[in-house]
């Protein structure tokens, strides 16, 4: 039977970049659902369809086909066969996906996919909603967080290690709004499955923040 750990968490947290060590630690695979809806909300925006545009939105989930694949160890994001991998991250298609995610048809095409990958196989998954509606029944369930200012910091950090051009009180403005939409959203809203850990890694560097995930899961089945 599959392993599954869901971590759930509010932007900035670092979720993508723990899960996914956590998952090359344990040789399980790795699913970036965050990855999926920020495709979707690539698609969207350059189509010009906005996340209000429920028409326009139902139509285009018919139309696009938003996929993962791991080639020599590194997890790709396919929308419509293009790799959009580097395309996906900025601030802009962030805040898209946040707001498309509340759309049902957009939440119902891309939870189906993420359940059929956690029943035939161990995964580490990340996202909002994981814990509470995706995979309610998850072996593990962790909900990673951080201050506001640390996810910022760490964010603009990112971005200028890109070579972007980053304002960080815009990005800690962006991320308390993300926050709040998140969290309010009649759709699977963020927030703590009853039986999820909370482990704020606020004061913790990515190895001490792994080897408290490993002390979660050492009366498991790891």
């Amino acid at each position: 039977m599959a392993f599954n750990i869901a971590i759930d968490g509010p932007a900035g947290a670092g979720k993508s970049t723990i899960a996914k060590a956590f998952a090359q630690r344990l040789s399980y695979i790795y699913v970036d659902t965050g990855a999926m809806y920020r495709a979707m909300a690539l698609y969207l925006l350059r189509e010009g369809i906005s996340a209000e545009d429920e028409g326009g939105i139902e139509e285009a989930c018919e139309r696009v086909d938003i996929s993962l694949v791991h080639e020599d160890g590194v997890q790709k994001v396919l929308l419509n066969g293009e790799d959009v991998s580097s395309l996906i991250r900025s601030e802009e298609v962030g805040n898209m996906a946040s707001k498309s995610a509340q759309n049902g048809k957009v939440r119902e095409k891309l939870v189906e996919l993420q359940r059929q990958l956690a029943a035939r196989t161990d995964v580490v998954m990340d996202g909002r909603d994981i814990g509470t509606c995706v995979l309610p029944k998850a072996d593990v369930k962790i909900y990673l967080t951080a201050s506001v200012h640390t996810r910022a910091v760490r964010r603009y950090k990112e971005y200028l290690d890109k070579g972007m051009e980053a304002d960080l009180a815009r990005i800690e403005e962006d991320i308390e709004k993300r926050d709040h939409q998140d969290m309010n959203r009649e759709i699977s809203p963020l927030k703590r499955a009853a039986d999820a850990v909370l482990l704020d890694s606020s004061d913790l560097t990515i190895e001490e923040v792994l080897d408290t995930m490993m002390e979660i899961c050492k009366n498991k089945k790891i």
